[in-house]
């Protein structure tokens, strides 16, 4: 039994991304939908698609230069640990990295969320 769907799914992807391989399927919910379209937008998905019969989203990685896009993340919040950034501290950050959080509009990249003037739970850190 899977107790936190979202860790599991994103380090699936990224364990299949540095794997090479070209798809791997995760657990459905519409929040790991939701993340997965997020990642989808920051390009670092091809495409994803979700087969409600067998409860599973299959995700289509994304290569460039026969390199994948995702090569490394940080889990950040987790359930026993839910770390929060609001729109000062967004703008402050000065990492190159990119973060995925769920915010009042869904779930949004730090660009995204940034342009919405929202902030948000930090799900994922894209390094």
């Amino acid at each position: 039994m899977i107790t936190y769907s979202i860790g599991d799914s994103v380090i699936r992807i990224k364990n299949a991304a540095l794997a090479r391989h070209k798809s791997v399927v995760v657990v459905n919910s519409k929040f790991v939908a939701a993340v997965v379209d997020a990642m989808k937008r920051a390009g670092l998905v091809r495409e994803f698609e979700v087969k409600p019969e067998d409860r599973t989203i299959v995700v289509q990685l994304a290569y460039r230069k026969k390199e994948p896009v995702l090569m490394d993340l940080k889990l950040v919040s987790t359930p026993g640990l839910h770390l929060y950034m609001s729109v000062p501290e967004l703008v402050a950050r000065k990492k190159s990295s990119l973060l995925i959080l769920t915010t009042s509009k869904g779930v949004l990249t730090s660009k995204e969320a940034l342009k919405e003037g929202v902030g948000g739970e930090i799900l994922v850190e894209i390094l």
